[in-house]
């Protein structure tokens, strides 16, 4: 009998054409072997090439959503991705850490959708300092860092956020070295260059990438190596096909 896999959780928005959100991250969680569980904060209306809106499921609704799955099973990694608010977000890793303070939680900060949507108008510090002093990791893109710290300099907003939590800067929207990553673990910056760049682009690809980087957390690789296993993951994921939505498949 094959050994039982981690639980691992993520909480965020449900798309309906599956290319990003839970729908996105179960799937990968499937793929690289973790038992996934999903709690929807919203509802959105949107393909993978327009965004019509969003449909935000209340702050009881969500920890209605989460009681039972807490109470259930043996969650130790957890992925966090669209939310309403900062607010809200506090507010949900205050409930995980209350049932266990060792759970790792990942933020994939997804302030504004590809489509040009915009979730977080406005940052609030002190919610911020809160959701990254209790979060083990954060993996903005270039322009998510930059409304995060207020600064245009990414990599410099990105050691701010680093002084909290590992930080993995992922480097898509980087002209000048693009598909070239950045990641900070406790507080040391590491260079993750691409071993061969895709010309393709995937809808979803920020969610795979952070759910990825979870799940074979959640199997017992190192840090790092889960960093570096995820980022393959994400690229094998972006050469998959032609269109604009990925297909989840182990590398042979």
């Amino acid at each position: 009998m094959k050994k039982n896999r981690p639980y691992v959780l993520s909480i965020a928005g449900y798309d309906p054409c599956g290319g990003a959100g839970v729908l996105a991250d179960i799937k990968t969680f499937e793929t690289i072997g973790v038992y996934g569980l999903a709690v929807t904060t919203g509802i959105t209306y949107q393909n993978d090439h327009k965004f019509a809106g969003v449909h935000w499921l209340s702050k009881k609704k969500i920890k209605n959503q989460l009681y039972p799955l807490l109470e259930a099973y043996k969650v130790e990694y957890v992925k966090i991705g669209l939310i309403e608010s900062l607010e809200v977000l506090s507010e949900v890793i205050e409930l995980l850490l209350g049932y266990n303070n060792e759970i790792k939680i990942i933020w994939d900060p997804i302030l504004k959708a590809s489509a040009g949507f915009s979730f977080h108008k406005k940052i609030s510090k002190k919610y911020l300092k809160h959701i990254i002093d209790s979060a083990a990791w954060i993996t903005p893109n270039w322009e998510e860092v930059q409304s995060l710290t207020g600064e245009s300099d990414a990599v410099k907003g990105a050691e701010q956020l680093a002084a909290h939590c590992n930080v993995y800067l992922k480097g898509g929207h980087n002209v000048e070295t693009p598909a070239t990553d950045m990641i900070w673990i406790n507080r040391k910056l590491d260079i993750l260059h691409p071993a061969k760049i895709s010309e393709l682009e995937k809808h979803g690809t920020g969610c795979v990438l952070s759910s990825a980087i979870v799940a074979y957390m959640a199997l017992g690789n190192a840090q790092h190596k889960s960093c570096e296993l995820a980022k393959e993951y994400t690229y094998q994921f972006l050469i998959s096909n032609e269109t604009n939505l990925g297909y989840h498949k182990m590398n042979d």
